[in-house]
């Protein structure tokens, strides 16, 4: 399948060279226009070649524009699509060689126990990267049929970032820290769950070989606005600034598929500003106060929530 998208590839680029050849000979030739039809002053058909050649380089521009953008999308589908292979067969060939083993060797208890574990863990994998498909394919529908309520987002912070560790697993109370004022936010709870479970998914898998994650949140009021921040901070690599929007992009990853070592989509981060978006929130990445690792920053309008007397 990566042949079949590296040939498209190939094939792809050639609109964009004779676009480029055939930008430059209509520039030369309305050069040669221009003076020729001076020289013997046919002002008038001077005025309409001009024109007419103008618009034939606008059409060809555009058109140039809109090529570039499809190679990209072409692109970043393919990636997407080498990742996904991959995402999908390395879980696969793991079960069907436990699977093989347990068929054709007699192994004890304790080792069978252990296959069963490493099988279980690659089919909460594969489950994993499923739902996130569904997700991006029902992003125009999610939460249509679901009334919105008053949901109080520390519980649930606390909550999503411990399935997360489960999942990751990795130490609960080793990895993560909180820093939380007590926010609600009127909203549908899997939307939320969707947001802030890729969210902490990204910051544990991109942190340091020891993860660790910081969660704040608070209520500021902003453009006289009351508005819930919350911020996601973990000690990884970082993200450059040139790259900071296009993560966001359905499909982009950075760099090239084959030769990166952390598992993903692409999808996430797209599912993310898709929902924060539907929930006229904003979703950035931000400069870090420790200057190391990623900060990802999730506005949300809400409010505080009224301590209990």
């Amino acid at each position: 399948m990566p042949v079949l998208f590296r040939k498209h590839r190939w094939v792809i680029n050639w609109p964009i060279t004779l676009s480029a050849i055939l930008m430059l000979l209509t520039v030369a030739l309305m050069v040669c226009w221009i003076v020729l039809l001076a020289h013997f002053k046919f002002w008038t058909a001077l005025t309409i070649g001009t024109i007419v050649f103008s618009l034939i380089l606008i059409g060809l521009s555009v058109y140039l524009v809109l090529t570039i953008k499809q190679v990209r999308i072409n692109q970043m589908q393919a990636n997407f699509v080498d990742s996904v292979t991959h995402e999908l067969k390395t879980p696969l060939a793991s079960i069907r060689l436990y699977l093989e083993t347990l068929q054709m060797r007699d192994v004890d208890a304790e080792q069978r126990n252990e296959f069963y574990s490493v099988m279980g863990r690659e089919l909460v994998r594969l489950d994993h990267l499923i739902n996130q498909l569904l997700e991006v394919g029902r992003l125009d529908a999610i939460g249509q049929h679901m009334a919105s309520e008053d949901v109080s987002l520390e519980p649930l912070l606390r909550k999503i970032a411990r399935t997360t560790c489960d999942y990751q697993r990795c130490d609960f109370h080793r990895v993560i820290s909180f820093d939380l004022q007590p926010a609600i936010v009127h909203a549908r709870p899997i939307i939320l769950e969707m947001i802030f479970g890729n969210l902490l998914d990204n910051a544990v898998k991109y942190a340091a070989a020891e993860p660790l994650v910081h969660i704040t949140m608070s209520v500021r009021t902003i453009r006289e606005e009351e508005k819930v921040v919350i911020q996601i901070q973990d000690n990884g690599e970082g993200i450059p600034v040139d790259i900071r929007d296009k993560i966001f992009r359905i499909f982009y990853r950075a760099g090239s598929e084959l030769k990166r070592k952390t598992k993903g989509t692409g999808l996430g981060l797209y599912i993310v500003r898709s929902l924060v978006h539907f929930m006229e929130g904003e979703v950035r990445v931000v400069d870090s106060p420790t200057q190391t690792g990623s900060l990802f920053e999730v506005e949300l309008p809400g409010r505080s929530e009224p301590c209990e007397s």
